[in-house]
């Protein structure tokens, strides 16, 4: 609503009149260098571990997703300590090359938007990689089996075959990128590019208007939609439905000579520079710093980022459920615009989900305070606004997108003549639900879980906005030292975060392998 006030302060017609459209192509700029290079790494990346067999492909297979559990701000600012002028690797160069000044030889500069670019894929794709992941494995082998005895080649039956076949959770991986990207603040200010959502931040933070922020915001929330309900409709004739059975893990391709060294050198490769190499650099510092970092509020900030994380992913997951069986029961207008509404807030970033969730919380506690001394009763402070359920809410809001899409992705692949045949058995809705959708979705549902999860122990400005006082999450601690580029000290509780996204990493492979 604070989109649709008069700016009274004239600063969003001065942004259109200097930096709006500069802040506007380089942000879409970073979106589609971004979604580009996520699609070059998760795609082949996908496509080898569910379809080809070769050594160290079970190892590879959850390896992969590791880098969704460090924060991109900090692997740009491991690989900024790395590649600036004064980090190792040029030291090492001049010295090697006996060159005496910057003018005698030309380095990459990561301190800009193609660096921003390559650190946001880094550590993004693993949103596109997990969906098509497991969109392969669904799929049924006996179909690309028949499209090779038809005469095409590999690459040919991938095309006509699996390509479209995955095309349902592709859409859905590109657009949590997107999204992830768009509102990205830590990575492409420390990189100083300005983006539309480095010019929210600020517009409210410096200049101090609420409404300009919101104005802005509401433009690039407006740009999703529209991309968003356009690719929705460019495959809204599209149903694919697969049995379950014969599958790609049955019928895998074995990889042999410089096919299989190309490929292991690809996959080690992405997994080195997107998350050994940072990981090691990390470790170097904890183990340096280590006495320094651990400390009991180290523990206490560690307990709660699990326990809230845990709960956040808990309650996204059942309203993604909820919200994804009520449009398959009763498929309307209504259905549609719930699963549209629970989709936008991960498109906006962090901050202003923060003013948008605390104004109105404010005026709930300020009201319900009035009615209390009213009635005779004494005042019971911030009940909502000053509490942790202001933070789960605002964390709903943001992160309930991902779980909404990893569900509807995988639903999408249960057939609805399943449904009709249990209720022509007798089956009541909740019973089908309960005996033949969930047991079908249930990768999907570990997916949403996991991947609410990484996000919540990760999310930095909602709660450097909405945390009660004298409460602290890992990513406000490792943000504190971060920003004052005291990296060495923000690497022991930034370790920490990548340790306690890689238990459920294991867990869901566990029964994924399983289930294969």
């Amino acid at each position: 609503m604070s989109a649709f006030s008069v700016d009274e302060s004239g600063s969003f017609q001065h942004l259109i009149d200097t930096v709006l459209l500069d802040y506007t192509l380089t942000t879409l700029g970073v979106i589609a260098g971004v979604l580009l290079l996520s699609f070059c790494f998760a795609l082949p990346s996908a496509w080898f571990i569910a379809c080809c067999d070769f050594p160290s492909r079970s190892l590879l297979q959850w390896c992969l997703m590791l880098p969704l559990a460090i924060p991109p701000y900090i692997v740009a600012i491991v690989y900024t300590d790395l590649l600036d002028f004064s980090g190792p690797i040029q030291r090492f160069l001049r010295e090697f090359m006996h060159w005496q000044s910057v003018s005698d030889y030309y380095f990459p500069d990561i301190r800009t938007a193609n660096g921003a670019i390559v650190i946001l894929a880094l550590t993004l794709y693993p949103y596109l990689y997990l969906l098509l992941r497991g969109a392969f494995l669904g799929q049924s082998g006996g179909l690309f089996q028949a499209a090779r005895t038809l005469g095409l080649s590999p690459l040919q039956a991938f095309k006509r075959v699996s390509f479209p076949l995955s095309r349902s959770a592709m859409a859905v991986g590109l657009s949590l990128i997107a999204m992830e990207t768009l509102g990205d603040f830590a990575t492409v200010n420390y990189f100083a590019v300005n983006t539309l959502t480095t010019a929210v931040y600020d517009t409210w933070l410096e200049l101090g208007s609420l409404t300009t922020a919101a104005k802005i915001s509401s433009l690039m929330l407006l740009a999703l939609v529209i991309l968003i309900s356009l690719e929705n409709h460019s495959r809204r004739k599209q149903k694919i439905y697969q049995r379950s059975g014969a599958t790609h893990t049955e019928l895998r391709f074995q990889l042999f000579g410089w096919h299989r060294w190309a490929v292991l050198g690809f996959l080690w490769g992405l997994l080195f520079f997107a998350f050994l190499l940072p990981l090691c650099a990390l470790l170097s510092y904890a183990v340096h710093y280590f006495s320094v970092s651990l400390n009991e509020e180290l523990w206490q900030y560690t307990l709660n980022s699990f326990w809230l994380a845990s709960i956040v992913a808990s309650i996204a997951l059942i309203i993604a459920l909820f919200v994804n069986f009520y449009q398959r029961l009763s498929p309307g207008l209504f259905a549609k615009m719930c699963i549209r509404l629970s989709s936008l807030g991960y498109a906006v970033p962090g901050t202003v989900v923060a003013i948008g969730v605390l104004i109105p919380f404010t005026s709930l506690d300020l009201w319900f305070n009035r009615q209390l001394v009213e009635f005779g009763f004494s005042r019971v402070g911030l009940l909502f606004s000053g509490t942790l359920f202001i933070l789960v809410v605002g964390y709903l809001v943001r992160f309930s997108a991902i779980a909404v899409g990893s569900i509807d992705s995988s639903l999408a692949q249960v057939s609805p003549s399943l449904d009709l045949a249990s209720r022509s058995l007798g089956q009541t809705a909740g019973q089908t639900i309960r005996r033949v959708n969930l047991p079908l979705i249930k990768k999907g549902m570990l997916t949403a879980f996991i991947l609410v999860f990484i996000e919540a122990m990760k999310e930095l400005p909602t709660a450097l906005l909405l945390r009660p006082f004298n409460f602290e999450t890992l990513a406000t601690y490792v943000y504190q030292f971060v920003s004052d580029e005291m990296i060495e000290y923000a690497a022991l509780p930034a370790l920490l975060i990548v340790l306690i996204g890689l238990v459920p990493f294991i867990v869901v492979n566990r029964l994924l392998e399983k289930a294969s």
